[in-house]
């Protein structure tokens, strides 16, 4: 059984599952509740709190960027004696100290997808590897233009001017897999390559990618090359370039893999993504939650790196040489984890 909370004052979606055999709480707390990744993180983690016997209260942003909404989101969380939360976070180091009042209360704290700032800054992060994720779509697409990289005029459609880690890893990872020397590679937009016209904020919507790519196309007509944070922004992107009839001599690259952007692959909307899983993401986050409750323990890192990775795999119909792949019914198949 589900049924609505009533969350008005804090502008928030909420819901909530049925606890079956234990007394543990648990909070979603999501960048939004509109875009399709986030929704299949929601139903991940309400089936594996049913299962499991969990009280799960979902809540979402208004838009990705509302930072304060889930300033909002973790109080409430506290009060009501949750045991453990599931963070996306939208501002990923503004959070940290709403974060440390959860831990401090005794709340385990899970990052999901994004990083925080610092990492360790959450009890443990589920995520795809972002920088790499980001990284095959820049080598799709650098050997897809083969010798025309070199000449290459990029759009980076990126998520928000905050610049949270999700967005920076992508972004960076993708222009290291085309090539292009990296400044601050804690940051995005310092990068001094004449092939990149110019960075541009989305909200990781699909008005938002729009929007950026109309202000993008106005500094240089001629962009050929167009990387988006996310598959909605993507499809924003393409709806742009449609309108000045360039839809079809544009790369457009991106990260998400769901079942949506699986199917804007193979309709030749976005030419390749790299596929994460917010599904497994959201379903051993519970788990973690669960086995903090019951004996305090905390999930461990993947060998080698600093949080656990849920994995991540290119999806295009259009293989190039030396980048891994699968093609998009394969990806079909896996789409969402």
């Amino acid at each position: 059984m589900k049924k609505l909370v009533a969350t008005t004052a804090l502008a928030l979606c909420a819901t909530a599952g049925t606890a079956i055999a234990q007394d543990i709480g648990a909070c979603l707390i999501t960048k939004t509740d509109t875009n399709p990744f986030f929704v299949k993180m929601r139903e991940g983690a309400e089936a594996k709190a049913a299962e499991l016997g969990v009280t799960l209260n979902s809540y979402a942003g208004k838009i990705d960027g509302d930072h304060e909404t889930q300033v909002a989101a973790i109080e409430t969380c506290i009060a009501n004696g949750a045991k453990g939360i599931l963070l996306t976070a939208s501002d990923t180091s503004s959070i940290v100290p709403a974060v440390q009042q959860a831990r401090d209360a005794g709340l385990v704290v899970i990052a999901l997808d994004t990083p925080l700032e610092p990492i360790d800054a959450a009890d443990m992060t589920f995520a795809t590897d972002n920088f790499l994720a980001g990284e095959l779509i820049g080598q799709w697409a650098a050997a897809t233009l083969g010798d025309e990289a070199a000449n290459a005029k990029i759009a980076m459609l990126d998520l928000a001017v905050s610049q949270p880690s999700v967005g920076v890893l992508r972004d960076q990872g993708f222009l290291q897999g085309f090539g292009i020397d990296l400044g601050d590679p804690n940051k995005w937009g310092d990068e001094e390559d004449p092939r990149i016209v110019g960075n541009d904020v989305t909200q990781g919507n699909e008005e938002g990618g729009r929007r950026a790519m109309e202000n993008l196309l106005a500094t240089d007509p001629e962009i050929n090359v167009v990387y988006t944070i996310n598959e909605p922004a993507a499809a924003g992107a393409y709806e742009a370039l449609k309108a000045i009839g360039r839809e079809n001599d544009v790369l457009i690259v991106s990260v998400d893999g769901g079942c949506p952007g699986v199917q804007n692959v193979k309709d030749g909307v976005i030419g390749a993504t790299s596929q994460q899983y917010p599904l497994l993401m959201a379903s051993k986050g519970i788990e973690a939650i669960v086995a903090w409750a019951n004996d305090g323990t905390k999930p461990e890192n993947t060998p080698g790196k600093d949080f656990f990775d849920t994995g991540v795999a290119l999806v295009t119909d259009k293989p190039a040489e030396g980048v891994e792949s699968i093609d998009t019914a394969e990806g079909n198949e896996l789409c969402w984890g």
